[in-house]
């Protein structure tokens, strides 16, 4: 039986024309772009090239402004760290907010070791944090923002503008994690006022293990690795080529089939939404109806753990999640989840579901009927849900 992907939020396939990219450029067996030689100088221009492709699908004018990574957590590690090494004289303070990844918390605690001053802003029953919270929490020492564009766990989109057009007035440095952002909705750096923008190929079906970082010319960032002289200076180390070809390619294919891919997903999400109420009760979600990623639902189901419905879905080759990846193992409640107000218990019941351009209407439909089964059957094995249900008795 056809596996059903609805786990398109940790890694999405290949699409046909990235592969081959990438095949063709394996075969072509290319120089290391920093030499000198006509075939470095050939390579050169091929990232160039892709970097150009990269930069029009953020809207980005000078492609210089594109640095490129090993993907979103490197991304988001040399922002953060970066602007806070380079500009320690200015001030030790960094405003966050409590439902970012976990590249971003790591990346902060670790800056807090070593004494800078972390202020992580608590969010609303959408998970959106409120700009003028942000306003409030900006101090003489402040010299960075940093706060995602869209979560991976519920799909909530932030303010960023607004809360851009705050720091640019402020003259303070603003980062935002577009992870799962890019490539799926649109992003304009500038109309985002952001500084550093982070960024993952897989997320609009290119490879994994490669990405970037925008930074906008002037802002004062020291480099994560350092060695030679790649990336205009900012990221040291010989790119990653294959991977790079196989990013600007899928960038191309993200600008230009931005509109129908939207309005295929969105369609499927709102399927899914309307039908789900046929299939099961007693649930909760967590995902905003307005501002909100258009592939993303997130279903907390009462009285039952998210990850024996994983299992079981599994078993019926139907894939979806239950947190981030980057967090799968952990036994603790999501701090997403239970930053907008859910219980533990609620939290540990939770699914994600990540829909995906190769997904259908019958993926939809096979995945409530399977839900519905799975559902029966842990709740007649669940000392909650007896519980609950003599209590209504």
């Amino acid at each position: 039986m056809k596996i059903v992907n609805l786990d398109h939020l940790s890694a999405n396939p290949l699409l046909p024309e990235v592969k081959q990219a990438m095949i063709d450029a394996i075969h072509a067996d290319y120089a290391n772009p920093s030499s000198q030689h006509k075939s470095g100088e050939e390579a050169a221009e091929i990232l160039d090239r892709a970097r150009s492709s990269v930069a029009a699908l953020l809207n980005c004018s000078n492609p210089k402004e594109v640095v490129f990574t090993s993907g979103g957590t490197e991304s988001v590690n040399h922002a953060i760290k970066g602007v806070a090494w380079a500009n320690a004289e200015k001030g030790n303070h960094i405003i966050t907010s409590n439902i970012e990844h976990n590249a971003v918390i790591r990346s902060l605690k670790r800056l807090k070791s070593t004494g800078f001053k972390i202020t992580s802003l608590s969010v609303d029953a959408d998970g959106r944090v409120n700009p003028q919270d942000v306003a409030d929490a900006i101090t003489d020492k402040t010299i960075l923002v940093s706060i995602m564009h869209s979560n991976n766990e519920t799909g909530t989109i932030q303010p960023i503008e607004e809360i851009g057009r705050i720091t640019r007035a402020k003259k303070i440095l603003f980062h935002t994690d577009a992870v799962d952002s890019v490539g799926l909705v649109p992003i304009d750096v500038n109309r985002l006022n952001v500084d550093l923008l982070s960024f993952s190929s897989n997320t609009f079906y290119g490879p994994t293990g490669v990405g970037g970082l925008f930074v906008r010319r002037g802002t004062r960032i020291w480099p994560l690795l350092e060695g030679g002289v790649q990336e205009h200076n900012k990221r040291a180390g010989t790119e990653n080529l294959i991977g790079i070809i196989g990013m600007g390619v899928a960038a191309e294919l993200a600008r230009r089939d931005m509109e129908s891919r939207l309005s295929h997903v969105s369609g499927l999400k709102e399927k899914l939404l309307r039908e789900l109420p046929d299939h099961i009760d007693e649930y909760i979600i967590n995902t905003p109806a307005d501002a909100s990623l258009p592939n993303l639902v997130s279903i907390s189901i009462q009285y039952i753990e998210g990850e024996s419905v994983v299992l079981m879905l599994d078993d019926e080759d139907i894939a979806v999640s239950t947190r981030s990846a980057c967090a799968t193992g952990s036994l603790r409640a999501s701090h997403v989840l239970l930053s907008i107000g859910l219980s533990h218990a609620d939290a540990q019941g939770t699914l994600v579901v990540g829909l995906g351009m190769d997904n259908t209407e019958g993926d939809v439909n096979r995945f409530l009927k399977a839900l519905q089964h799975v559902v029966t059957t842990l709740r007649n094995i669940s000392p909650l849900y007896q519980k609950h249900k003599a209590a209504q008795a």
